[in-house]
């Protein structure tokens, strides 16, 4: 009986050991948590109390599963999931409540892709991200190459991926027009619009550091401003301290 005992407990270490060797293998170290990605690769949380932490944590695990991410050509990563949550998060994280209910999916590109949403050859690709309509619409397209740049110490003002969040969040009254009125209290869409021709003008001529590609429209300009706004807070104030306070108002945050 006691040969029988042995036996048995002999082939249970057997299969701990086994299987904790292909476990190493397989996984090599552990990946890291959401809280370690985002203290890492995240500089709008890093700035954030442990409370306003918590919160933004709990929001991007909802909405990862709310909204489907799949990758074209490439395997979705760890990182990828919390940088595109984070994307979407940043803009409405002064809404508690807040859901982005007219997207369904986000398609990861490995790289930039055109307009036949090619991203390989000789093609001229040059789109970081888009906001789906027609046939594409509850979709959103977005570059891996341009979404971890908008997170780098490099990215200066830009955010591709914020900045299509912010498509979204303009499209969410029904038309992308650089007006959002389901964020923007009535009182202040006359101004905002006013502030907005003022600074165009200004962009126009060379007088201010907004990248000219919000030149393009009323939209694009909302979309370039609220990048530099995330990306660059304190230097966004610093000199465009009326852009920065409405903005601050419209994205529901509070005085620093």
């Amino acid at each position: 009986m006691i040969y029988f005992i042995i036996l048995i407990l002999a082939i249970f270490l057997l299969i701990y050991f086994s299987s904790g060797k292909i476990k190493s293998i397989k996984t090599g170290v552990d990946e890291p948590s959401y809280t370690e990605l985002l203290s890492k690769e995240v500089g709008f949380y890093q700035k954030l109390n442990q409370v306003e932490k918590i919160n933004f944590e709990r929001r991007v695990v909802e909405f990862l599963e709310e909204i489907n991410i799949e990758g074209i050509g490439t395997e979705i990563t760890k990182l990828d999931r919390v940088l595109i949550a984070s994307s979407a998060i940043i803009p409405v994280f002064g809404f508690a409540e807040w859901k982005y209910k007219k997207l369904s999916n986000v398609i990861l590109y490995p790289n930039t892709f055109n307009k036949d949403f090619q991203f390989e050859g000789n093609s001229e690709r040059n789109i970081m991200g888009m906001v789906g309509s027609g046939y594409m619409n509850g979709q959103m397209l977005l570059s891996r190459v341009a979404l971890y740049h908008g997170f780098s110490k490099s990215s200066g003002k830009e955010n591709a991926a914020i900045h299509e969040f912010v498509h979204l969040l303009d499209k969410s009254d029904g038309e992308i027009d650089g007006i959002p009125e389901n964020l923007m209290a009535h009182e202040y869409s006359i101004p905002w619009l006013r502030m907005m021709q003022e600074e165009l003008k200004r962009i126009k001529y060379g007088k201010s550091d907004i990248n000219p590609y919000a030149l393009t429209n009323e939209a694009e300009f909302f979309a370039v401003a609220s990048e530099y706004f995330f990306s660059k807070p304190d230097q966004f104030q610093n000199k465009h301290p009326e852009l920065y306070e409405q903005l601050r108002r419209i994205f529901g945050l509070q005085e620093n």
